[in-house]
């Protein structure tokens, strides 16, 4: 778990803001960096994890963390979209830890291909039943993202009131647990979608929108950071401190022009 000193020096002032919630996909086997960005390397992610356990943080369930806001404490979201077979691993690893996640799974792909568009996302199925009542076991939230990972803006009233409606049925079938979390498709979601996710009867939904996760303080608004194939322990550890994606070094040296006031 390598970091470098500026890096360090930062993240000492992190969780000063509130809770974070980070937002992964695909958890590939191996050292080398992926080349689907919205998947990362298990050792990257293994080094991840060392350091939030490393540095104190706290890891919720989603539903955990609506129901009793950390606001000023370290404490971390660890959330998985779409629900890939690969994610066993990164299961694994965090039960291992005492650490626990969410997974928003696309619902009417249980145990078989993604049936939506690909774009570059790994081969492979999506998480079965067995799969995931053995992650829940685990101390795992399953959470929903969707019946067939559409756009929810191009729906209509009733496709949308049906598709979150089925989507939350069928997993809590599979779990013989209440579903409450929900994330928006391709981050896609507006105030219908939103109040539509509110009338199925979730109790809080994650956009991809970066910052602080209860910035909005809507439950149907939470915000993320993305995690992505490129991101080391150092970026890692800059963005816990930051709040955003905008740490390259150029952008931690506005940052500091801005706070000495040298910023035109």
């Amino acid at each position: 778990m390598r970091i470098d000193p500026l890096s360090a020096a930062l993240h000492r002032g992190a969780g000063e803001h509130g809770p974070l919630i980070l937002m992964y996909h695909s958890v590939q086997l191996g050292a080398a960096a992926p080349t689907w960005t919205w998947a990362v390397s298990l050792r990257r992610f293994l080094s991840q994890l060392d350091f939030l356990a490393a540095e104190g943080y706290a890891t919720p369930t989603m539903a955990e963390l609506v129901a009793t806001p950390a606001r000023h404490a370290r404490t971390v979201v660890i959330t998985f979209d779409d629900g890939y077979e690969d994610n066993l691993a990164a299961c694994e690893a965090l039960e291992k830890r005492g650490m626990r996640a969410t997974w928003f799974i696309v619902a009417g792909s249980l145990g078989s291909s993604p049936a939506w568009p690909a774009d570059g996302r790994p081969t492979g199925k999506i998480l079965n039943p067995h799969q995931l009542r053995q992650m829940q076991a685990a101390g795992m939230e399953i959470g929903s993202h969707s019946m067939r990972h559409q756009r929810l803006p191009a729906l209509a009233d009733d496709q949308l009131a049906r598709d979150l409606r089925e989507s939350r049925e069928l997993l809590e079938t599979v779990t013989a647990r209440p579903v409450s979390s929900f994330a928006y498709p391709y981050g896609a979601w507006d105030a219908r979608c939103a109040e539509a996710v509110k009338v199925a009867g979730y109790q809080a939904a994650c956009t991809t929108r970066t910052g602080w996760a209860l910035k909005d303080g809507d439950p149907y608004q939470l915000r993320r950071l993305t995690i992505t194939n490129t991101d080391t322990t150092s970026s890692f550890a800059r963005k816990l401190f930051f709040g955003s994606h905008d740490v390259a070094w150029r952008d931690v040296g506005r940052y500091a022009f801005r706070r000495l006031g040298l910023a035109k």
